[in-house]
């Protein structure tokens, strides 16, 4: 018989994860299959649970489909890098330019695309534990260590400052910072960005500044952006976009921009214009709806407000999740998301991956583990707090119904 030569995927993939649609996900469409009814609370994708977008901005990429046929430039149509550049000169960073825009296939390419033209075989970058797992998954990819720094569930999720400074080498070349945290909901005081940005400054790092979330804010809590405290000497990326406060995750449509010493990262930017360019360009239609978002009424503000969706759904998650014994979840401050915590002493938890399986089978609830966030110990996991209060009440029920069978 004739040799027969496997087909692999690529050993670039070997120590690559993204457990938000792993594992756990094809247990779930098995359990579809089957005619089971899953409630997907794994995923932070408003439109499954009645979340639409505004008017203006269906309208206007609408509107634009004619003209929107052909390629357009590689950064993006002139007038949504205007509108982004004009935000963020409205925010204080006056001294930005359409040239320090980007327009990518939401943040999540634009993530890949940056530490492609970033990263050397083993340059180390440090990405927060638990963080949005496409960093460390990207930093991988690209060739790259992600050295995880500790954020400090005692100290409402904030950044541990020793920690981040204890694991700066000689090789280290770039902070992630994701504010408002995904997945423990953590809004950074001003004092704390500032002292992020600081160690960079001191270690000459760049900054990548994650404030997808940046207008998801509960109570008093307010949004800093790494730009401002890193000023004209830390050069600082700026990832944001409009799928989560604007309700548009399909349309795929976000930005990066650059701030502070430009003149010392040309060759960087060279080739972040490179890999833009190989791609051709973002998806044009959804471009057209950056300026409307970012120009027009904000109706992220009725959402977050008591009484408002997104508000009254994570206060209920919080203290509904609080409530069962063994369990305890530090208060949301924004974004879209639970991070729980299972006591060790109460549930004896070694697999947090079959932990949330088991869950899937039992109760027809679909979570993410923890450790999927790159956390280190298998004692949470992350829920989403999109569904409606009836359904949010519900289907922590369930949770609190199988925990107790754990005991």
């Amino acid at each position: 018989m004739a040799f027969v030569r496997q087909i692999r995927q690529s050993k670039k993939l070997r120590d690559v994860r993204y457990d938000v649609r792993g594992p756990i996900l094809v247990e779930a469409q098995r359990l579809e299959a089957e005619g089971h009814r899953i409630l997907k609370l794994n995923i932070g994708n408003p439109a499954p649970f009645g979340f639409e977008a505004p008017e203006a901005i269906v309208a206007d990429v609408t509107h634009h489909l004619p003209e929107s046929q052909g390629y357009s430039d590689s950064r993006g149509i002139y007038s949504a890098r205007t509108a982004v550049a004009q935000y963020y000169q409205s925010r204080g960073l006056r001294e930005t330019d359409v040239e320090d825009v980007f327009i990518g296939n939401g943040v999540s390419e634009l993530i890949s695309m940056v530490l492609q033209a970033f990263v050397d075989d083993g340059n180390e970058i440090l990405v927060p534990a638990p963080d949005y797992p496409l960093w460390t998954g990207a930093v991988t990819l690209s060739g790259g260590i992600p050295v995880h720094y500790r954020c400090d569930e005692q100290n409402d999720w904030m950044p541990d400052l020793q920690d981040i400074e204890s694991k700066i080498t000689e090789n280290t070349h770039a902070l992630v910072i994701i504010n408002p945290n995904n997945p423990t909901g953590a809004v950074y005081s001003k004092e704390m960005v500032e002292a992020l940005v600081d160690i960079a400054r001191r270690h000459q790092l760049v900054v990548f500044a994650d404030e997808i979330y940046e207008k998801i804010l509960f109570d008093d809590a307010v949004h800093h952006h790494a730009a401002s405290a890193a000023g004209a000497d830390v050069l600082c990326l700026t990832f944001s976009g409009l799928s989560k406060a604007y309700r548009v995750c399909g349309y795929r449509a976000g930005w990066v921009m650059v701030s502070g010493p430009k003149e010392i990262a040309e060759e960087f930017l060279e080739g972040l214009t490179l890999i833009a360019n190989m791609r051709m360009c973002a998806n044009v239609p959804a471009q057209h709806a950056i300026q409307t978002a970012l120009g027009g009424y904000q109706s992220i503000n009725e959402l977050i407000v008591p009484g408002g969706r997104f508000y009254e759904q994570a206060m209920l998650a919080d203290r509904l999740l609080n409530e069962i014994p063994g369990v305890t979840s530090v208060r949301p401050r924004g974004a879209l998301y639970c991070f729980p915590r299972l006591d060790p002493d109460v549930y004896q938890i070694d697999d947090d991956q079959q932990f949330v399986i088991d869950l899937l089978r039992a109760k027809k609830i679909l979570v993410t583990h923890g450790t999927g966030f790159n956390w280190p110990e298998p004692d949470h996991f992350r829920l989403v707090t999109l569904p409606d209060v009836e359904v949010l009440e519900e289907a922590i029920g369930r949770i609190a119904d199988f925990l107790a069978t754990r005991r």
